[in-house]
């Protein structure tokens, strides 16, 4: 059931913004484009649900809300996610039926000039301008499964013909230039190919003027139960990293702030804003490889780290494993662990190369799209 209000449009344009609740990856990447459409004077509505729609609810209170629920996601409780999002793909093609209807309830009691849905592929109109916002042009698979990644291009086409346009945030891989997301973003199927916009990083996460005065920053990240098993192998091993550290568990529902020894600090949770400040403050940062994250390290500049995918999420393993071959980060399997090793081993990557940041990014993405569909 869909929970909404009649909106008025403005003068100067109503957009509609849906991001995916799959973790918070989606929604943080909307924040800085939606505080763009609010500094450009236009109304935004959010229609999310979960711990999407509270973040956004917290971060831009400007807007108007809708609870707007989207499919569960096909993540899986053990190495197998890809066998299980196979299993998996029926159901998730009748819930985007579903959303569809919802879809069309919200768009029966309100009227927008613009549509933006970041991964949700039945929110657009024919009626509405609309963009659908991903760095997944196709998926990643294992080498012996190819022949099935190559199927996920006419998939996507196929949504994407449903929209205007595509919005990527990531660099134009066409131009010579590496790019975060590798293959990821890249098709040759025209339906595709004619809606791109390559946008550049887009993320919530800010550089801040603040000392780099903390060794090591280790996020665990991940659904359960992997969030867990990482967890487990990180407390084990990052006392005997040298310097100040900080662990971030990612454990909400059993809130702790403690100091395990005289230099290692652990929090169960932090705040959005705590976290990207314990970011900007970290010489060397161990994480997941979720492009959010990424787009993240980027953003900041950041240098020095080590990435540990989350096992069986094709994307993350492929992130790491491109990441690693252009000698940007190292990459470590979740069961071979080694941080005092790893972190040696990383000092001799580089990181990810200069790119423009999202500031200007998103200033170009409203000048170049958005704005010729508001008045």
């Amino acid at each position: 059931m869909v929970y909404t209000i009649m909106l008025q449009s403005s003068s100067m344009g109503h957009v509609f913004v849906s991001p995916l609740n799959w973790g918070l990856g989606h929604s943080t990447r909307d924040i800085p484009i939606i505080e763009e459409l609010l500094r450009q004077g236009h109304e935004v509505t959010i229609g999310s649900s979960g711990n999407a729609l509270a973040l956004l609810k917290r971060e831009c209170q400007e807007c108007n809300f809708i609870l707007f629920k989207d499919y569960p996601a096909p993540y899986s409780d053990s190495r197998f996610f890809l066998a299980n999002f196979a299993a998996g793909i029926p159901a998730l093609l009748r819930a985007i039926a579903q959303e569809k209807k919802r879809f069309e309830e919200i768009l029966a009691k309100n009227r927008f000039d613009l549509i933006i849905s970041d991964n949700r592929m039945s929110v657009y109109s024919s009626e509405t301008p609309s963009y659908f916002i991903s760095h997944q042009l196709r998926y990643s698979m294992p080498g012996y499964l190819y022949p099935f990644e190559m199927m996920t291009m006419p998939f996507n086409s196929f949504f994407h013909s449903k929209f205007e346009g595509v919005i990527v945030p990531d660099i134009d891989p066409n131009g010579g230039r590496k790019n975060l997301s590798g293959k990821l973003c890249r098709t040759h199927l025209d339906a595709t190919k004619r809606r791109v916009y390559y946008a550049g990083i887009l993320t919530g996460t800010k550089k801040m003027k603040v000392a780099e005065d903390l060794d090591f920053l280790a996020i665990v990240s991940g659904p359960e139960p992997q969030r867990t098993k990482l967890e487990e192998i990180i407390m084990k091993q990052v006392c005997n990293l040298p310097g100040e550290k900080v662990v971030l568990l990612g454990s909400p529902q059993k809130e702790s702030h403690k100091k395990i020894d005289e230099h290692t600090t652990v929090h169960s949770y932090v705040s959005t804003e705590e976290k990207a400040e314990l970011m900007n403050r970290a010489r060397f940062i161990i994480a997941r490889s979720g492009y959010t994250t990424m787009m993240e390290l980027a953003e900041l500049d950041k240098k020095h780290g080590l990435l540990t995918p989350t096992p069986g999420q094709t994307e993350q393993e492929y992130l790491s494993h491109y990441y690693a071959r252009q000698g940007w980060f190292l990459s470590y399997s979740q069961y071979k662990l080694k941080l005092a090793e790893g972190v040696q081993k990383a000092m001799n990557f580089r990181g990810f190369p200069e790119m423009a940041k999202t500031r200007e990014n998103v200033k170009k993405l409203y000048q170049d799209v958005l704005r010729l569909h508001l008045a």
